[in-house]
């Protein structure tokens, strides 16, 4: 899979993290209910029960920070009953691992274990989503785990196969199960509804690969996780968990059935929710009015580039439109300091105020040229 920014999200993380329900008996959660087959279910004796299990899978909508919140809340519930607990994080690929456990060791401020562990690269979303939860595993010394594998690893074994790829360089990963024909079939739609350099003979398959890589590097970072404390709580992409597809099929196929899936489920999901689609539901009243301003965005598809960062596409009515940067122009400074990787340029916008301006250095057809990118004063 190419690794892509639309600044400021990864593409599979963006789209993946938030998939449509497929078209449980009974209704909706209220707000602030816990609901397990379409019935109500106290809290205490569910975090009891959960707390019995090696794996609990929390989804997410990245950019809701309400779905953080809940998060939090759900880790801090199952850590009264079970303190002996890991958390395991997609945002991160196994080479942060090192950061992870300074941090939780606090060796680390917020801004050297951003830097450390190549957030913005990495990830891209805010971080500020996501420091609320670490903070909680860092005071509570609860060790957090790198799930993820780097977009390249995951273009190699998606493109070259995994007999071309030494075991050594991809953490001892083994293939993945063969997907449920249904979750090839959402894969299939998603990636019809996403136009890009991935549309080529092959595009597909390799697009599913990809994603099948992804599943199988969590589940088995989870999987060896839950073998040194009694309980692991995953934080992952609600896309990679419904209908027990992505991640926890890739578990049963490792032989861990010990396993629960949790959504948060409001009225921007489907009502009432599809059957199967999570083992337990929280109900999300509107969250809106608590919701943050969406961050300010360029309006730019982004790839690596050997002399900086590629424009591969720019977004109509954008930051990026309006300033005249054109597909294909190479970024090559932000701000008056080089860019050499698309987390550094997500970084210096997520650092912008509306009103202001962004001095961007690009090459164009061979030739240095400066812009100017204009963040509205009512971008928020």
């Amino acid at each position: 899979m190419l690794c892509r920014h639309l600044l400021a999200a990864p593409f599979l993380a963006l789209t993946l993290g938030g998939l449509p329900a497929i078209s449980m008996a009974g209704e909706c959660p209220r707000p602030g209910e816990w609901q397990r087959g379409g019935v109500a279910v106290p809290a205490d004796a569910l975090m009891r029960e959960l707390a019995s299990q090696r794996v609990v899978l929390l989804g997410e909508q990245h950019e809701r920070l309400a779905h953080h919140r809940w998060q939090l809340h759900t880790l801090a519930a199952l850590h009264a009953h079970q303190p002996a607990m890991a958390i395991g994080l997609e945002m991160l690929p196994r080479k942060a691992q090192p950061a992870l456990d300074a941090w939780v060791a606090g060796e680390l401020n917020e801004a050297a274990f951003l830097s450390t562990s190549d957030w913005y690269e990495a990830w891209g979303y805010d971080p500020d989503l996501y420091l609320p939860i670490l903070h909680f595993a860092r005071m509570n010394r609860i060790p957090l785990v790198a799930l993820n594998v780097t977009p390249e690893l995951r273009r190699r074994l998606s493109t070259q196969g995994w007999e071309k790829v030494a075991s050594e360089e991809r953490h001892g990963l083994t293939p993945p199960a063969t997907p449920p024909p249904d979750y090839v079939s959402l894969l299939t739609e998603l990636y019809a509804s996403h136009p890009s350099e991935l549309d080529a003979p092959g595009g597909l398959e390799r697009f599913i690969e990809a994603q099948l890589v992804w599943d199988r590097a969590m589940a088995e970072g989870l999987a060896s996780a839950a073998e040194r404390v009694p309980l692991v709580v995953g934080l992952i992409g609600e896309g990679h968990l419904k209908h027990d597809h992505g991640v926890p099929h890739q578990l049963e196929d490792l032989g861990l059935d010990s396993h629960r899936t949790l959504l948060a489920w409001s009225t921007r999901h489907d009502c009432p929710p599809s059957e199967g689609v999570a083992d337990v539901l929280f109900g999300l009243g509107d969250e809106s009015p608590y919701e943050p301003a969406a961050p300010l965005r360029l309006g730019v598809l982004i790839l690596p580039d050997e002399a900086g960062v590629r424009v591969a596409r720019v977004e109509a009515d954008s930051v990026a439109a309006d300033s005249g940067l054109r597909e294909g122009d190479i970024i090559t400074a932000a701000a008056g300091r080089e860019v050499v990787a698309p987390g550094e340029l997500i970084a210096r916008v997520s650092r912008q105020a509306p009103g202001t301006l962004l001095p961007l250095t690009i090459k164009r057809n061979g030739e240095a040229r400066e812009i100017l990118a204009r963040f509205p004063i009512d971008a928020l």
